[in-house]
Parts: structure tokens; C-alpha cells; sequence
């Protein structure tokens, strides 16, 4: 059932979905799963709920959020509420620009998704949950499973369905016992500088000394194999990074110091006008390369729509790019990527007549009227940090 369809009769709808739940009679329906590609090749498996799955697991995030809130570190961005992805990234930069950081540990979990225990998950979420109700609709939830190409059932017996509503904070809970409360019990009785930050089972932390980092490294995979995680080794790096790397480097003879990923970004070590050590950060090229090749294929599906039509989906293309990426240092890639969907834009409406080629001088009026121009649009990170915190709060 669609939301048009149920929002029809939605009164009836609710009404009727209230006295199952409180009758016990609502039963979670087993998702349709579809695949999408991942910049590696593999693909991710998404889970299409039901409509009514959907506004039962929203209510019971809203319910479950009023506690975890009290309990998820500082240093949890992902799926947070009034956290984003530019809250994570100017708590990582403010952290390697003002600590001790001259290692980079940038890792990454292996399947994190698939591979969640559910007996553990239970198991921590009774540690704060009293109500059995709502525990046996997560148990329902994680269980239900998918419909496969025959349209028989497959139950799952472990992890968490992505692309449902609640999957974002399961995570969040399953993490919080198995590696956050963990980190920071180490940060707590290390002497050396450590930071970290996390989004969703994207995690970047860094570190004073190298023989720390290994070791923690080293810990964390046995901790992590205690609930059934590893650690994904091809993604996973210990990298020198910092004020002192490029230093350091040179004096072993080694080339520039290497760069790391993180929510989009490449994170490189570069330095102001005056000679200090700054953070660099830019479009990831993979990224910018994948998004091209996506306005290719939509530009030949929209080959005889009105002109002003693709104008109009271009303009909100680019500008949700600005939106995300136009962080302080990046005007160069923001406007390379502008410059790439002009020029895409402009062979497609040439190829739409080859007797009435479209002439240069009317392509950038349009362009000036409908493509956004490559601008900054966020501020320094310590600015939006400290006015985040308030100068009070540790975020990272």
C-alpha cells in the first residue's frame, strides 16, 4: 500500500493500527529488499517496509530517542537528532587541529549491518528497557525478514534491516555498548591525546603516539569479535597525519603525508599563508566522478523534455551540491564540478537536433539564469563548533 493510498482513509488507518498494537495483534510484514551499487563494486541490501511499519517504528524512535539521548556519547553524530555530518566533520577537525593527534586510525566495520547480533542487541536494550511490549516489537522488527524473488519469506537471524526507520538508532544502541562506552573507557585512562568520532559505523580516531594506536587498534578487534563485528582490514588504515607528519616524513625520506576519507571528504594536511599546519578538505574525486556519470544517464532520459524542465533539475543538482560540500577550502572542486555538468548539460542539448545546433551565446544565458555558482556556503569549523557547544560541551 502507498502512502496516498493509506492516507485516504487515514483516520480509519490509525484507529485501526492503535487497537492491534494494543490488542497485540500487530504483526510487522517481512520487507521487499532491493540492491544498490557501492563505490567498491559489492552492493548494499535495502529493506522496503510498510507503510504501517514505518509510523509504528517512527513512534517508537521518537519513545526510544527521549532515553538513548541521556546515554550516546558526545563523539555519536550519526542519525542523532540536531547532529549532522557537518556537526561530525567540524568536531574532527577542531579535534586534530587543538589535540595532540599525529596518527590517523580511519576505519571501517565489515557489514556492520548484516552482522549485528540480535540476542546482544535484546540484551542491551532490556539493560534500559523495562517495557516487554516494546521489546517484542523489536524482537518482531529485526526478525521479520524480507520476501524473496519467489515471494516466500526468509527470516533473518541477525542484523538490522537498512532502510528501515529504526535500524539507524539500533545501531546506535548496539554501538554504544560494544565500542563507544568501551573507547571511552580507554581515552579516560590514556594520558596521551586520543580523539574520536563516529558516524553511524564510519569511525575516525586519532592519536598521540603510534604504539597507542596500534594497541588500541589491536584491543578493538577483540573487543569487537565478542559481538560478532570485525573489522573491514581493506578499508581500515593507521596513516600519519597531523603538524608534525609532512616534518616527519621528509626526515625518513618518505613522500607527503598520506590523506584519509571521511563523510565525503578527503582530509589532507596542508597550511595557511603564514606557515601553520591546517586541515584540507575536498570533494572526494570518486564521489564527483560517480554523481557525473548519474547526470550523464538522467540527461539522456530527459533528451526531448523542455529546456527549462532539466534547467530546473540541474539547478537543484548543483545546489544541493553546494549545500553539502561548499565547506571552507573546497571552492576549487565545487567549481571543477560545476564546470563538469555545464559542459554535460551543453552536449546533450546539442545532441537534441542536428540541424538547430544550440549556439554558444543563448547556452550561457541559461546557464546564468539557471546553474547556482560555486560559493562557500558553510562556515570555519571552529566558528560553527564552539557556537554548537558553547564552548562547554565536548563533542569529540
Amino acid at each position: 500500500m502507498s502512502w496516498q493510498d493509506y492516507e485516504a482513509s487515514i483516520d480509519s488507518n490509525i484507529y485501526d493500527l492503535h487497537e492491534r498494537l494494543q490488542a497485540k495483534k500487530y504483526q510487522p510484514k517481512p520487507a521487499k529488499r532491493i540492491t544498490i551499487p557501492k563505490s567498491d563494486g559489492s552492493e548494499r541490501p535495502i529493506s522496503i517496509q510498510s507503510v504501517e511499519d514505518k509510523i509504528v517504528q517512527q513512534a517508537a524512535v521518537h519513545v526510544l530517542n527521549a532515553i538513548y539521548e541521556n546515554d550516546f556519547l558526545g563523539f555519536s553524530y550519526g542519525f542523532r537528532p540536531e547532529r549532522s555530518q557537518h556537526n561530525a566533520l567540524d568536531a574532527l577537525y577542531i579535534g586534530i587541529d587543538q589535540r595532540k593527534v599525529n596518527w590517523i586510525l580511519d576505519m571501517d566495520l565489515e557489514k556492520f549491518f548484516d552482522r549485528v547480533e540480535h540476542d546482544w542487541l535484546i540484551h542491551f536494550i532490556e539493560h534500559r528497557v523495562a517495557d516487554q511490549r516494546l521489546i517484542k516489537l523489536v524482537k518482531q522488527w529485526i526478525t521479520a525478514g524480507h520476501m524473496d524473488e519467489h515471494g516466500h519469506r526468509v527470516k533473518a537471524n541477525r542484523g538490522c534491516p537498512q532502510g528501515s526507520v529504526i535500524s539507524p538508532l539500533l545501531a546506535n544502541i548496539y554501538l554504544h555498548y560494544v565500542m563507544d562506552s568501551w573507547t571511552e573507557g580507554l581515552r579516560r585512562e590514556s594520558h596521551a591525546g586520543m580523539i574520536i568520532v563516529r558516524y553511524a559505523d564510519d569511525t575516525v580516531l586519532g592519536f598521540q603516539y603510534e604504539e597507542q594506536a596500534r594497541h588500541y587498534y589491536e584491543q578493538l578487534q577483540l573487543q569487537l569479535g565478542q559481538y560478532g563485528l570485525s573489522v573491514n582490514v581493506k578499508k581500515t588504515r593507521l596513516i600519519e597525519f597531523g603538524r608534525y607528519a609532512a616534518q616527519n616524513r621528509a626526515k625518513r625520506g618518505l613522500g607527503k603525508p598520506e590523506t584519509f576519507s571521511f563523510l565525503g571528504f578527503t582530509h589532507y594536511c596542508s597550511q595557511t599563508r603564514a606557515g601553520r599546519f591546517q586541515i584540507g578538505r575536498k570533494t572526494i574525486s570518486k564521489s564527483i566522478n560517480k554523481k557525473l556519470k548519474e547526470i550523464n544517464v538522467e540527461l539522456r532520459k530527459r533528451m526531448h523534455r523542455p529546456v527549462w524542465e532539466t534547467a530546473q533539475w540541474l539547478k537543484s543538482v548543483v545546489q544541493g551540491h553546494t549545500n553539502y560540500f561548499g565547506v571552507p577550502g573546497n571552492f576549487a572542486a565545487m567549481a571543477k564540478f560545476r564546470d563538469e555538468v555545464i559542459k554535460r548539460w551543453l552536449k546533450a542539448l546539442r545532441r537534441r537536433s542536428q540541424r538547430h545546433k544550440m549556439p554558444w551565446s543563448k547556452f550561457t544565458r541559461l546557464v546564468a539564469i539557471w546553474i547556482p555558482l560555486a560559493k562557500i556556503v558553510h562556515p570555519y569549523p571552529n566558528r560553527r563548533f564552539h557556537v554548537n557547544t558553547r564552548s562547554r560541551s565536548r563533542m569529540h
